[in-house]
């Protein structure tokens, strides 16, 4: 792979991961500072990656490995979220609603 391809899918779930940080618009420096602290991935390079992509020419392996062990982990993190709100749902509504079956069937879990 080359080393705009390990920029571009380092892009990728960096921008990924802030947005499943942020809480809404405007709070994306938030998202990537939250991201540093939590993940310990540098806010300057999530910073560079979203605007300042195209001056990056490299990446070291361990930037992108932590960038794809946070992304693993935070993908992790919201199918443990997703889960849990399915099961609260199924117990408010019963198993047989709509909204649980599509839930499952989004999770393979029909």
């Amino acid at each position: 792979m080359s080393d705009a391809a390990y920029l571009d899918q380092a892009a990728v779930w960096s921008k990924d991961l802030t947005r499943m940080k942020a809480r809404g618009p405007g709070d994306t420096e938030n998202a990537m500072r939250q991201i540093e602290r939590q993940y310990g991935v540098d806010y300057g390079f999530l910073w560079s990656l979203r605007y300042r992509r195209e001056r990056l020419r490299t990446i070291s392996i361990s930037v992108y490995e932590s960038i794809r062990a946070a992304y693993r982990e935070e993908c992790a993190r919201q199918m443990r979220k997703l889960e849990n709100d399915i099961a609260k749902t199924e117990e408010i509504t019963g198993p047989d609603h709509a909204a649980v079956r599509a839930a499952k069937a989004l999770l393979g879990k029909d």
